[in-house]
């Protein structure tokens, strides 16, 4: 899968027709991925310091993965069964289905709605993905990881959209919203092959330099126009609380636990692996979602932040292209 963008869907995505969150973030979502249940029943005894934990409760769950916050501090590892190295790559490295409506076959995203107040409230959409392929540099493949949580957030100004992040391994890039692609009035996002990097559009992203994406260079993630995805549906949808830093579902029968877990998402970078230039081709995996800064003040994660403005191609229909500045 080497691209993930939006469809346009004209009313609240099935399962969620009935459910509180507000209209306009279910119309503006960023557009393969994983099933994040599906991902945890792939691990082995969690491990810290690449030794399993003694006392896990099993089987390991959406609804009781917290637990594991108590065993190891924040440093618990959810191993995988068969290793990062595994050759070859097991089936579910690969991810999940998506059919012909551009849906998954197991939930593999979540929609958190952080209202701040004054009009403003900024909707994440956390994409999940069970195995990063990293860059190929001078032919050896480094920065593979299992799990990967990338995202999107959009910031809203009395249910208006106004700027959108994008992430892009430790950074990322934010947009006007008028600047971007879309698909009736939904943004298109480019999910980068392999490393699943979120772009604005098609095209090669040179990263080497932290949040200026250049056509080519040493580090380069590849997008184009692949099988389209639309992770509202089915997605878990919760509301974030600043007050009390909580996670609550807008329907009772979503998972939330799962949300407060404080270790990684896969295995611990293998010891003596491979490096160039210092980097090694296996890396350990990401936190969740509770660790993507939900609480910024700016549309961006970090200080500077900087909104583009720029020419970008809008598609108004399949057969008509025309070009869109601000």
């Amino acid at each position: 899968m080497s691209t993930c963008a939006p469809r346009y869907v004209d009313a609240a995505p099935s399962g969620l027709a009935t459910i509180a969150i507000p209209t306009y973030v279910l119309e503006y979502d960023l557009y393969k991925p994983s099933g994040i249940a599906e991902h945890i029943q792939h691990v082995v005894v969690p491990k810290v310091d690449y030794q399993p934990v003694e006392g896990v409760q099993l089987p390991l769950t959406l609804n009781n993965l917290d637990h594991l916050n108590d065993l190891g501090d924040g440093s618990v590892y959810l191993s995988s069964k068969e290793g990062i190295d595994a050759d070859p790559h097991p089936s579910w490295f690969y991810g999940a289905e998506i059919d012909g409506n551009g849906q998954t076959s197991d939930v593999s995203s979540i929609i958190v709605v952080h209202d701040r107040g004054d009009g403003e409230v900024d909707a994440f959409y956390f994409y999940f993905y069970s195995y990063n392929q990293g860059n190929t540099v001078l032919g050896m493949e480094f920065g593979d990881h299992i799990g990967d949580w990338e995202h999107n957030m959009i910031r809203f100004h009395d249910g208006s959209p106004q700027a959108i992040w994008y992430s892009q391994h430790s950074r990322g890039q934010a947009f006007s919203y008028a600047a971007t692609e879309k698909l009736g009035k939904r943004p298109i996002a480019y999910s980068a092959n392999g490393t699943h990097a979120v772009y604005s559009i098609a095209s090669g992203h040179d990263h080497t330099i932290p949040g200026l994406n250049l056509p080519g260079g040493i580090l380069v993630d590849q997008t184009d126009r692949g099988t389209l995805w639309d992770p509202a549906l089915g997605a878990y949808t919760y509301s974030y609380a600043r007050a009390t830093q909580t996670f609550e579902p807008y329907d009772p029968s979503y998972p939330v636990n799962w949300l407060n877990f404080n270790g990684r998402w896969g295995d611990d970078a293998l010891q003596g692996g491979p490096e160039l230039f210092g980097q090694a081709k296996y890396v350990g995996g990401p936190n969740g979602p509770k660790f993507k800064n939900i609480e910024r003040s700016r549309v961006c994660p970090s200080n500077p932040c900087v909104v583009l403005l720029f020419r970008v191609w809008t598609v108004e229909s399949p057969e008509t292209e025309t070009f869109s500045e601000v």
